[in-house]
């Protein structure tokens, strides 16, 4: 059932039903027991009265043998009940009775007992008088008081059953009155678009309800925070792509309008290094826009730091040596692994040394390593070049950012891929200048709790 007021109703129906159907056996069960107190309390009144005839009777008869004849039965009421009846004399001798009752006793029995008589059950009281001189066998169907016990019940439950309708209309509106917070909320969300991504109001929504406006404004703010990241994304690649297309351009040109030799040897040569800038700024962007909308890592494997050291460490050696530089190597005295992609983790470590290649000077040394602090895994590069002015630590990891004082030539994305690769390894990136000078970059992850 894929409607929830059809399921609410359903279910708010069948438990009232339930309900009304145990409440009605409980109250024929009840109306069952008091019929027959008040029945037995009949049958004791009637045996009493039939007594009292009999002492009558039997004083102003000569002859007691008269007082066997039936009482003559007249027009019944409605809810007249069936009685039989005895009257005996403690030598035996039946004076009265009634048509339903035999000429032999009954039942011998004294008090309320159940007996069967003509194929049916009845309730008898047998009872004598004070002086033991009369006995009196009262008796009813059970058939009877069932019936009258039926018909109490009858009259609590039509009155129910016919206010049944109107209770499953109001029910109909209650729920929907109840739903109508949802609609609400169905129709806030249903107002919002790429450019309107405020927050849904909750201060009339029921409690129930606010948990969900909750998660949609959760929502409708990363969204928001998507979207601008796009928009600010997107303008800066054009930014940064016109750059190096318009040099391209430039340098072609001279080569065209230069004559075979050293210029044209110079500019074509330009035209290719332009062509390998575009093609690594295109690279990073094609990365970030895969890496953006992950949320998380799927296949994650345990990745061994000190194999991915030595085989990235081992391809930036060749290339530091021939700028002069030197690369160290510092590997955890026990293995370390972490659960994550290889492949990610490989780029991350690759532009953080790349970095370190770029903007330490002809000469420098680089480190890098693994190791723990305070019991969680690190990756670490480390440099002895200038460092970064402290009030742009801060900003080295946004996207295009490359400070104020850089003059080597990148696209400011590199940190910004790391970063995102640290968030879906569950590590951050800390960016410090080192205390005997130069620059640290390093892969931290949380410590075990």
């Amino acid at each position: 059932m894929k409607s929830l007021r059809a399921r609410l109703l359903l279910s708010v129906s069948v438990a009232t039903l339930l309900v009304w159907a145990v409440a009605g056996v409980v109250s024929y069960d009840k109306a069952r027991h008091e019929a027959d107190e008040l029945l037995d309390g009949q049958l004791s009144q009637s045996a009493k009265l039939l007594l009292a005839q009999v002492r009558h009777e039997e004083g102003d008869q000569e002859d007691a043998g008269d007082l066997t004849e039936s009482l003559e039965e007249g027009e019944r009421h409605p809810y007249e009940q069936t009685l039989a009846f005895q009257v005996w004399r403690a030598d035996g001798r039946l004076l009265l009775r009634s048509e339903q009752a035999p000429r032999s006793t009954m039942a011998a029995a004294t008090g309320y007992i159940d007996l069967s008589h003509d194929g049916q059950t009845w309730r008898q009281l047998s009872t004598w008088s004070a002086d033991r001189r009369y006995q009196v066998q009262v008796a009813q169907p059970v058939q009877d008081r069932e019936r009258v016990a039926l018909e109490v019940a009858a009259q609590v439950a039509v009155p129910v059953l016919g206010a049944l309708p109107l209770l499953m209309l109001f029910l109909y509106f209650a729920v929907a009155a109840g739903l109508r917070p949802l609609q609400a909320v169905a129709s806030g969300v249903a107002a919002r678009s790429p450019s309107n991504l405020e927050a849904l109001e909750d201060a009339r929504a029921p409690a129930e309800v606010r948990p969900l406006i909750d998660a949609l404004n959760t929502l409708l703010a990363r969204l928001g925070a998507t979207l601008e990241n796009e928009r600010r994304f997107t303008a800066d690649a054009a930014h940064e792509l016109r750059t190096p297309l318009a040099a391209l351009k430039i340098q072609a040109e001279v080569a065209r309008a230069s004559e075979p030799g050293a210029d044209q040897r110079h500019a074509l040569n330009q035209v290719v290094t332009g062509v390998d800038r575009a093609t690594r700024l295109v690279e990073q962007l094609l990365r970030l826009a895969r890496l953006d909308p992950l949320q998380g890592l799927a296949g994650a494997q345990p990745t061994a730091l000190h194999s991915l050291l030595e085989e990235v460490a081992g391809e930036a050696s060749e290339r530091a040596r021939a700028r002069g530089q030197s690369v160290g190597i510092h590997l955890p005295d026990a293995p370390i692994a972490v659960l994550g992609d290889a492949d990610m983790l490989r780029v991350a470590l690759r532009n953080l040394l790349e970095n370190a290649l770029r903007y330490t000077p002809a000469g420098g040394e680089i480190e890098v390593g693994a190791g723990r602090m305070h019991g969680a895994p690190r990756l670490w590069v480390a440099d002895n070049g200038p460092g970064v002015a402290q009030e742009e630590l801060a900003r080295l990891s946004e996207r295009f950012y490359r400070g104020s004082e850089v003059t080597a030539e990148g696209s400011g994305l590199g940190l910004a891929i790391v970063q995102r690769i640290a968030e879906l390894h569950g590590a951050r990136l800390v960016l410090a200048n080192r205390a005997a000078g130069g620059f640290e970059a390093a892969l931290a992850w949380n410590a075990p709790q």
